[in-house]
């Protein structure tokens, strides 16, 4: 496809002023392409050429002011619009579009739960052009009016609310001025759940066969939904622009959501199937958030060009997090950030690939490497500079300065100099020298403690705190001081300071140096710390008896970030989560560290021959999380079900020790029980999500074959049964089915972008390492040309999933390199590399630095 530079597209705008869309789409043409009719009306500033981005599967008819164009005239993507006079014109242009199995376009699903049939656009960043003519940038904004034939069973949804006017025919009501890339549609015989508020229709769409599902959440989906919205009201002093809000929870989605207006799109992984915990509850609440925050952030006004894909993400990000904090029950959510989140945003930055939060125009010139900066920088890191910027600025004047932005570019485009030129409006700061420090630099900043008593010994007992700053940006932090006696239980608070940095000069402060110096306290800034040496003896002894859970969350990410730089041994780490995860009550920071210590320290950072000791220590501590949790009642896991609390008893705390036993395990002997008997002694019951999960650990570990996956599949014959079973098939050690997997994902292009990435999980596994060692070359062999195929979204699956993490050593390394060093790369592909190839060469450096401790 052609790629839209960043002058193409300044040149298209400065000649064209584009009005109206009538798009009519006809669903009913075949299972492969639809029909497409797409009418124009557009006004040329001066005489000129340009061109309509279009991506057809066959093109009829385009005619312009009545005149019929040449078709053999379209060029990749591109339709030439040649001699345009000034004044208005019209183009009409007529279709055959192309369906899409990888969530890009307009994507087809058929449930292979009951054969239904389910479609949906997914038009960001420039895909609006496979689905109509469209002169796809964001600075082009008009009005779309949308017509769609379905089959007659089925509900057609839109921007607008839609009216079904018989025989399959709908229509859309047309909203405002809107970008072509966040039109959205999405048909089939959708099960609804609807409400009014404030006003305006509410509604809830997922697959019938989810239809049970989304009933038991409904409830909690809108109470949540109207909390917030009633919240933004209450921040915003621009109303809601659109007619009503819609959420669709769609199958085989890419992203977590997009912000399609007034029908946001969700992954349907949202609709829960299985248990969950209230940490994931909780961020299904943040998605929800950081979706309708977009409707003033990204929809009523929009970024000019990619480069300033902040302006929509970062903003996004930390007003899902601060509006979920204020208007639900998870007012703890920013430790869940901390938790969950945050590190998303560290380890992108440490990456040779990281770039500023808000990039210069010249290093975002085209649509390719537009879409690259859709990461942890972009999302994680600026919503923490947000953070930042709001505990310098103060939320008055933040929320003063983002609501003249609103009011002067309502249904237009906006710039980061513009924004910033709001935001002085608001303030005597200079927000501008503070962006450039923040906004404009790439990298982590390291904070280091260093905590002395003074000398001298006439005057009263005094130490001194000084901050050292490695790195450039100013930080305005919390530090709280905490004494520690064993013989008195835990760390007792002593002092809780804002400290600006970097520091005119150390701060004295009265009494002894403290036990306990915690930097960051809160998590209000954006940096590594380095704790002095006695706090970080004190830390590793106390962690779990500190009674803020952010404050435990720093501390946490404080001893990640030393594995991650060879300064804290990974069998430290897992032997600091052994002595404090049993005691804790978060569930946020229960998951994240479990999370890390399985994926990371007893994975790639954990050599060989140290891996089941690692997976001992990680058993070990789910053993002492399931006593814990040992006799909870039906009322313990109905209530649990809810989410109403986070508390030792927590039916969610069992849940997370439950699955990561499984995912531990090497021995089959106590998972082939749990399986057989449908139960974990003491609970959960085995729901489709547990009974996959733990089939997949049996087939790693060679504890069952192919008739259990098939019986497993025929009890569960849903999408996600499907993708268990696709999973598990890759999983076995048996060079057939590494075969059969191999030949699924390269060779064979007709997996969809889940059962791709399913296959993908299953087949690298660091206990079946020599089996699959002819692979890694296969891998970079293949996988160029597979991304050429088969587009950016399975592009970036396969630099991903697809990836062979766990060969960590030397040659691995050797043969990522050179691939990077070939120019064959698709963009999307060639990011992916470079961060895993770093990654990879990380995990060897952790490996060849085995540490003991650090401050």
């Amino acid at each position: 496809m052609s790629l839209l530079t960043r002058d193409e597209a300044q040149t298209r705008s400065q000649l064209l002023d584009v009005h109206r869309y009538a798009v009519d789409l006809d669903l009913t043409t075949g299972d492969t392409t639809f029909a497409s009719r797409t009418r124009v009306h557009f006004t040329a500033r001066a005489a000129g050429d340009t061109f309509i981005d279009l991506n057809p599967h066959r093109l009829h008819t385009a005619t312009l002011d009545g005149t019929p164009l040449d078709l053999a005239a379209l060029d990749g993507t591109r339709l030439p619009l040649t001699g345009l006079t000034p004044g208005p014109h019209e183009l009409t242009v007529e279709a055959d579009m192309a369906y899409s199995r990888t969530g890009e376009g307009m994507h087809r699903f058929t449930d292979p739960a009951d054969g239904e049939t389910y479609l949906y656009t997914q038009l960001f960043l420039d895909d609006a052009r496979r689905v109509f003519a469209a002169f796809d940038q964001p600075d082009l904004k008009a009005h779309f009016d949308i017509t769609v034939t379905a089959p007659p069973h089925w509900t057609v949804l839109a921007n607008g609310t839609t009216t079904d006017h018989g025989d399959g025919r709908w229509s859309a009501a047309t909203p405002p001025r809107i970008s072509p890339y966040l039109v959205a549609v999405a048909a089939g015989p959708w099960h609804t759940v609807r409400t009014e508020h404030r006003g305006l229709p509410f509604g809830l769409h997922c697959r019938r066969s989810l239809a049970p599902h989304l009933d038991t959440d409904a409830t909690e989906l809108l109470d949540t939904t109207t909390a917030l919205f009633d919240r933004y009201h209450e921040k915003f002093d621009e109303p809601y622009p659109f007619d009503s809000y819609d959420q669709a929870f769609v199958p085989e989605f890419n992203a977590g959501a997009m912000e399609n207006p007034g029908l946001v799109t969700f992954r349907d992984s949202y609709v829960f199937r299985s248990a969950v915990t209230d940490a994931e509850r909780c961020s299904r609440a943040v998605t929800i958030a950081h979706e309708m925050a977009h409707m003033w952030f990204g929809d009523l006004v929009t970024l000019t060009w990619w480069d300033d894909i902040w302006l929509n993400e970062s903003f996004a990000e930390y007003m899902g997090y601060q509006t979920v904090a204020e208007a639900t029950r998870w007012t703890h959510v920013w430790t869940d950030f901390a938790a969950g989140r945050k590190d998303w945003g560290y380890d992108a930055d440490q990456r040779p690939t990281t770039h500023p939060v808000a990039p210069d125009p010249e290093a975002v010139p085209d649509t390719a490497s537009a879409l690259l900066n859709f990461d942890g920088i972009s999302y994680a890191k600026g919503a923490a500079a947000l953070r930042q910027l709001t505990a310098w600025l103060g939320e008055k004047d933040f929320l003063a300065g983002i609501n003249r932005h609103f009011t002067r570019h309502r249904f237009a485009n906006a710039t980061l100099a513009d924004f910033l030129d709001n935001l002085a409006w608001a303030t005597d700061r200079d927000v501008h020298t503070w962006a450039a420090a923040w906004l404009r630099t790439s990298g982590v900043d390291t904070l280091t403690a260093h905590a002395t008593d003074t000398e001298h010994p006439t005057a009263d007992p005094a130490w001194q705190l000084t901050v050292d700053r490695d790195g450039t940006r100013p930080h305005r932090i919390t530090v709280t001081t905490r004494d520690h006696t064993p013989e008195t239980g835990p760390p007792t608070r002593r002092d809780h300071l804002d400290l600006d940095l970097p520091q005119q000069q150390p701060l004295t402060l009265p009494g002894h140096r403290p036990d306990l110096v915690v930097l960051n306290d809160q998590d209000l800034t954006y940096a590594k710390l380095r704790l002095d040496p006695t706090s970080w003896t004190t830390a590793l002894a106390t962690l779990s008896t500190l009674p803020d859970p952010l404050t435990r969350a720093v501390l946490w990410n404080t001893a990640r970030d030393l594995v991650r730089d060879g300064r804290l041994a990974p069998a430290t780490y897992l032997d600091a989560a052994r002595t404090h995860l049993p005691h804790e009550n978060d569930l946020a920071l229960v998951t994240g560290v479990l999370n890390f210590a399985s994926r990371h320290v007893a994975g790639p950072y954990t050599q060989p021959d140290d891996r089941p000791a690692a997976l001992a220590t990680l058993t070990a501590l789910c053993r002492d999380l399931l006593r814990r949790t040992e006799g909870l009642s039906t009322e313990d896991w109905t209530r649990g079900r809810g989410g109403a609390h986070r508390t030792d008893a927590h039916p969610g705390l069992r849940l997370v020790a439950v699955r990561h036993f499984i995912d531990s395990a090497t021995q089959p002997a106590s998972l082939s029980d749990w399986l057989d008997d449908g139960l974990v002694p003491g609970g959960p019951t085995l729901d489709p999500a547990l009974r996959w999960r733990i089939l997949g650990r049996l087939a790693v570990l060679g504890a069952v074959d192919e008739a259990a996956i098939a019986a497993e599949l025929a009890a569960d014959p849903s999408a996600t049964g499907r993708e268990g079973a696709a999973r598990c098939r890759a999983a076995l050690p048996d060079l057939d089915a590494k075969r059969r997997a191999w030949d699924a994902m390269f060779e064979d292009d007709t997996l969809s972008n889940y059962l791709f990435t399913a296959t993908a999980q299953g087949f690298w596994q660091p206990e079946q390492t020599a089996l699959v060692r002819p692979y890694v070359h296969r891998y970079y062999q293949q996988a160029p040309a597979f991304a050429r195929r088969r587009g950016p979204a399975l592009a970036t699956a396969a630099g991903a999933a697809a990836f062979p993490a766990y060969a960590v050593d030397e040659e691995a390394l050797a043969l990522g390199r050179a691939a990077l060093a070939t120019g064959d790369l698709v963009p999307a592909l060639r990011r992916r590399l470079a961060d895993q190839i770093d990654d990879l060469a990380r995990a060897l450096r952790v490996r060849d630095r085995r540490t003991t401790t650090t401050g």
